[in-house]
């Protein structure tokens, strides 16, 4: 292999040269956090299984030949006797994004070791986020007993049962988890296990509230994911 002027290695044209770019070089990986880094590759991952489930049901949604139920319809809620479109789903939508305001304020105050803070808007974005499965299950509750079955419904096409209980149950398992670590990060931050640096779940160094951060990237993905679902699924 080449060498350059200062006696460094000359890069290989194509794949190789990349490869060997990339594996040499300290700077790309050697100051990000481990659990930031490792989170990033996870949802990465996350975004090709959603993604396969979202095109399948726009390939289900595009070849039935049975007419789709009216989502406008099937999720509307009455209110004093007067049929509400999406109304459910507004609200439910409303609190997930609000939730992500919530993590990004908690990150920020995290980083100034506010730990008072901290631990409340973590509490909060998990109440936002325990709120929407709560409504999700109301929802489910509400279709089953109308007779929506992953194997059909009385609204139409019978693949919309199994569209619908797949995503939205996926999507409601992804936050269940999120509320979960969500409530230990919040426990941690206000014993003050980041600042003492102790050693246990989550926390590997002193200062560690970089798992906070963490912890927002996958919220933010939730949020996200939702973001695409109630468009293709419940406005489409």
């Amino acid at each position: 292999m080449a060498k350059t002027a200062a006696g460094a290695k000359a890069l290989q044209p194509g794949m190789s040269g990349f490869a060997d770019d990339w594996s040499s070089d300290q700077r790309a990986f050697k100051n990000v956090h481990w659990g930031k880094a490792m989170m990033w590759i996870f949802l990465l991952s996350d975004t090709f299984i959603f993604s396969c489930f979202l095109i399948s049901y726009m390939t289900v949604r595009w070849s039935t030949t049975i007419p789709w139920p009216n989502p406008s319809e099937v999720f509307g809620l009455s209110v004093g006797g007067v049929e509400v479109p999406l109304l459910l789903i507004a609200i439910m939508t409303f609190i997930l994004i609000s939730s992500s305001g919530t993590m990004a304020m908690a990150v920020n105050y995290g980083y100034r070791k506010n730990r008072k803070v901290t631990t409340y808007l973590i509490l909060l974005t998990a109440l936002f986020g325990a709120s929407f499965v709560g409504m999700q299950a109301f929802e489910w509750s509400k279709l089953i007993h109308e007779g929506v079955r992953p194997w059909g419904n009385p609204f139409g096409a019978p693949q919309f049962g199994s569209a619908f209980f797949m995503i939205t149950g996926f999507h409601g398992f992804h936050v269940s988890v999120g509320v979960i670590f969500l409530l230990i990060v919040a426990r941690k931050v206000w014993r003050g296990d980041y600042d003492r640096g102790d050693r246990g779940y989550f926390t590997t160094m002193k200062g560690g509230y970089e798992h906070v951060e963490t912890m927002g990237l996958y919220w933010h993905f939730v949020d996200l994911v939702w973001v695409f679902i109630f468009a293709f699924f419940y406005l489409w």
